[in-house]
């Protein structure tokens, strides 16, 4: 019959490094949660936008919207048209190739139709 030898007792300094890999998995930073770019159309600090207003059917009423957003919020750092114009382009440029086609045309035109509104034609 083989005897099994008795494994030593763990030493003081093996703990201290599982304890210390341990820590550094925990404090690892952290993934960026998905979606950011909805967040910042969410939660931004420039604007406090109506819900859906970007698949508004109209440009006029997304420009409208937007305006209204602009002049209303306390928090942005740039002019008002400025702050709506931004956020309308963010939300283009973000949205990239999954925007349909319809949809983009028809944000483009509240671009101009932004313009026309803040009169800086």
């Amino acid at each position: 019959m083989v005897e099994r030898r008795k494994s030593a007792p763990m030493r003081k300094t093996a703990i201290r490094k599982s304890a210390r890999n341990n820590q550094r998995k925990t404090t690892a930073r952290k993934a960026a949660p998905k979606r950011w770019s909805q967040r910042v159309t969410q939660q931004s600090d420039a604007l406090d936008l109506k819900h859906g207003v970007f698949t508004l059917r109209d440009p006029k009423r997304i420009a409208a919207s937007l305006k209204r957003s602009a002049e209303r919020s306390s928090r942005r750092k740039a002019g008002a048209y400025r702050s709506a114009l931004s956020m309308l382009t963010f939300y283009i440029n973000r949205a990239g190739k999954t925007l349909p086609k319809t949809q983009r045309e028809r944000l483009e035109r509240a671009k101009g139709e932004l313009k026309r509104v803040f009169h800086r034609e």
